[in-house]
Parts: structure tokens; C-alpha cells; sequence
């Protein structure tokens, strides 16, 4: 008998992390597994990706909870094997611990090892599980606190090095990295401040909020895509400078226009909702206005223009928000976009998208469709610099040649990286996109 070590594989597109969601039916230290067998669910940005088995043998040990956050190359299961019959080799010897919170730290490429590694007991992570102990669920690390702060902050070597070079205590920095990582602009950003204020103390983090529990409460963990939600509105909310453009649009022209073209789209076995007029709209107004398909570099402070049009488009879903991309809308027809934006809506709420269509928007739109209210002040799918809110189409009374008539309106509300985007260039941005949805006909005689 030997033991193969299966290491959590490299996914794909950068990946350096995942979360375990779920252990599939029936895997747990003991079990019998098959080759291709599923063996758990791991989240990664937004899609979960199940993660097979590669070999037969019995289940000795597993890497981590649910809810656990494991680098790729961290031990996911130990499998005790049949050598002879499988070919398995033996388990490798332990890698050396890292300091990484499995529940909660963001591994970094460059992160090898670091200057406060921590020993003994204490120190096993989730990608080293003894030999000695089968059966061992590895535990989370747990980050000490001494008056408050961070004892072992999260941070890259890299940013540890920074910190000792300008003689910054990492302890002190407030972190607003991915699961509260230290960067290289949080100690750059607290060496200013100490320099402009060398007297002045630097205040201590509060504490995390606690709330009692009661008998007439129910605790749901932050795990999954809720999670990835959750980290992604905060540190958009926290990072960019939001702010919100509001206007309203008369779409009666539009909704004519689909009356008419929706008979014909269904012959073509496509839905054709408002949405495939919205995103060619957006296209042909970011066209005119290419620093609303950009994206900020915080790395290396440098604003990435793209020249292609990959629309997000937000979808809600039981498992929570998520955003498909709509590839390269700018050369495809209304027709050929309607089947897309319903293909990627099926898939998000089946909870079957897979997740290369979950990735690289340049641009997004939201839209509460029937519950769509007054407007909104939509929050950046960061790090974009633009997203477009789609609310409810209601009657109202409009002035056209003079005369009050009743009209098709709906509001939309346009949040922007203040940033990145001056106030002027948002507005006529808002009024490009509302040009082409009151004047249909103009978007078709310049549709590519």
C-alpha cells in the first residue's frame, strides 16, 4: 500500500486559490474512492469547478473544511493506494509550513516563504498534513492579535521586505487586500501619512463587531459565492470613488421597434428582450467614449483602456449575484446577443455557468427588470470604471413638438470610478447611450 498526495491543481487563468464548498456525497476520511469520482466543490472568483478524484484507494486524510481557502499546490486529499495496481507513488515529504490562514489568506505567487513562519503544532496548514496522523483534518492557522493588532499580518514577502525597508510596522497598516492581505500600496500609503504626521499615533484597527447569540436566530456562514460577493462590493465600495448619474429615457420609439422584431427573433428560437438593444447601445457609446471600457491597474497605477467590448451582464441567481459576460458584442447582431444573454441566464441560475463566462467584462450592466423601482446607485463590478442600472419602463407624460403625450419611460442610473472618470465625460456618456435607446433607427444604421 502507499499513499498519494493530491495536491489542489492549477484551474486555469491565474487561479492561485480556491474555497472548498462542499465535500461531494459520501467523501470523508475512510471512504472509497474511484478514479473520475467527484470529490468536492471548489470556489474560484464566482464558478465552482468540482474537482475529480485522479486515483482508487481509500481516503485517508483531507485538507481542510468547508469553507476553507486552499493555494493551488496545497494537499486537497491523501488517498492510501494500491502501488502495484494503480501505480501510485508515495506521498512526497510535507512541504514546509507557511504562514497562511486557510480560512481566510490570499496566497501570492511569489509567496515561497516568509520571515515570520511560524513552529511547532501550531504551524501545520492545510498543505501539510503529518503521516503520522491519518484521518487529521488539517487546521485553519489562527492569526494572533497583541493589543489589537495583527501579531502575524497577511502580506507577501515582498511586502514584508518593502516594510523593513522604510521601516513601516505591518502590524500598524491597515490592510485592504483580498482577506485582509497587506499590499504594497497599504505600506506605501502608511509611510506618507507617517511622514506628513510623524506626531501623530497611528490608530489601532477596532476590533471585529460581535453579535450575541439568541435562540431565535439562525447563523448562515459567509462561504461560497455569497463570500465572493461579499469581498468583491466591499472592496469595490472601499477602492474607487464612486458617483451616480441619473436621467431619464423615453424608449416608446424602442419598444415599438421590438414589438415589431420579436416575432421574427422567435422564429430564429431567440427571446428578444430590451437587453441586446441595451448592450449595443452601451457598445456604441463606449466607442465614442473609450475611457468607459477601461480598467485601473492598482498595481501598477496605470489605466488599461480595452479595445474590445466583452459586456458583463448581472443576473440574479438563488445562489446570489452573478455576472456573465457577453463576448465581443460589438460584432454580433441583436439576434445572436439575445441568444447568448439567454443561454448565460439559464446556465447562472441552473447553476451550470461555467466559469470562463464569469471572467473579463469590460463594461457591465444591471437591471431589476419588474422591480426595477425609481433608480439605484449601482456599485462597480471592480475594477472597471463604469456600470449602467436598468430600471422599470413606465407610462409617463412627455413633451414631444409641444404637446404633453404619454410616453414609455425608464430611469437609468450611471455609477462611475470618480477616479478615473471626470463628472462631464460620465454625463455625456449617460446622454450617447440614451441618444441611441430614444432613437433606435440611428443604432441600426450604425450597427456593425
Amino acid at each position: 500500500m502507499a499513499r498519494y498526495e493530491f495536491k489542489l491543481p492549477d484551474i486555469g487563468e491565474g487561479v492561485t486559490e480556491g474555497e472548498i464548498v462542499a465535500w461531494a456525497d459520501g467523501i470523508a476520511v475512510g471512504a472509497t474512492v474511484k478514479p473520475e469520482q467527484a470529490i468536492a466543490e471548489v470556489m474560484t472568483d464566482k464558478a465552482t469547478v468540482v474537482i475529480p478524484s485522479p486515483r482508487a484507494g481509500v481516503i485517508v486524510a483531507l485538507g481542510g473544511q468547508v469553507g476553507d481557502v486552499i493555494a493551488v499546490g496545497q494537499t486537497l486529499v491523501v488517498i492510501e493506494t494500491d502501488a502495484a495496481a494503480a501505480g501510485a507513488t508515495p506521498v512526497s515529504e510535507p512541504e514546509p509550513p507557511r504562514p497562511v490562514a486557510a480560512s481566510a489568506a490570499r496566497v501570492e505567487p511569489e509567496a515561497k516563504a516568509s520571515a515570520a513562519e511560524p513552529s511547532g503544532p501550531a504551524a501545520t496548514a492545510a498543505g501539510s498534513i503529518p503521516e503520522d496522523l491519518p484521518g487529521m483534518q488539517a487546521p485553519a492557522a489562527q492569526r494572533e492579535t497583541v493589543d489589537g493588532l495583527s501579531a502575524k499580518p497577511l502580506a507577501a514577502p515582498a511586502t514584508r521586505r518593502l516594510a523593513r525597508e522604510l521601516g513601516v510596522d505591518l502590524r500598524s497598516v491597515p490592510a485592504t487586500g483580498p482577506h485582509g492581505r497587506t499590499t504594497r500600496a497599504d505600506v506605501e500609503a502608511y509611510a506618507r501619512a507617517s511622514r506628513a504626521a510623524p506626531s501623530t499615533p497611528a490608530a489601532a484597527s477596532p476590533p471585529p463587531t460581535s453579535i450575541a447569540s439568541g435562540p431565535k436566530e439562525e447563523r448562515i456562514p459567509l462561504r461560497g459565492v455569497r463570500k465572493r460577493i461579499f469581498e468583491q462590493m466591499a472592496r469595490s465600495k472601499h477602492t474607487a470613488a464612486h458617483f451616480t448619474f441619473v436621467e431619464e429615457c423615453d424608449v416608446t420609439a424602442l419598444s415599438a421597434m421590438r414589438a415589431r422584431l420579436a416575432p421574427l427573433a422567435a422564429a430564429s428560437d431567440a427571446r428578444l428582450s430590451f437587453l441586446p438593444f441595451i448592450i449595443k447601445a452601451c457598445v456604441a457609446a463606449l466607442k465614442k467614449h473609450p475611457m468607459l471600457n477601461a480598467a485601473f491597474d492598482e498595481a501598477t497605477q496605470e489605466i488599461v483602456v480595452r479595445k474590445y467590448y466583452d459586456i458583463g451582464v448581472a443576473a440574479a441567481t438563488d445562489a446570489g449575484l452573478m455576472v456573465p459576460v457577453v463576448r465581443d458584442a460589438d460584432a454580433k447582431s441583436l439576434l445572436e446577443i439575445a441568444r447568448d444573454v439567454q443561454r448565460l441566464a439559464d446556465d447562472a441560475r441552473a447553476g451550470k455557468i461555467r466559469r470562463e463566462d464569469l471572467l473579463g467584462s469590460t463594461f457591465t450592466i444591471t437591471s431589476l427588470g419588474k422591480l426595477g423601482g425609481l433608480f439605484a446607485t449601482p456599485i462597480l463590478n471592480y475594477p472597471e470604471v463604469g456600470i449602467l442600472g436598468v430600471h422599470q419602463i413606465k407610462q409617463r407624460p412627455v413633451v414631444r413638438d409641444g404637446q404633453i403625450v404619454v410616453g414609455e419611460v425608464m430611469l437609468l442610473s450611471l455609477s462611475f470610478d470618480h477616479r478615473i472618470i471626470d463628472g462631464h465625460v460620465g454625463a455625456a456618456f449617460a446622454y450617447e447611450v440614451i441618444g441611441y435607446l430614444e432613437n433606435p433607427d440611428r443604432l441600426l444604421l450604425e450597427m456593425r
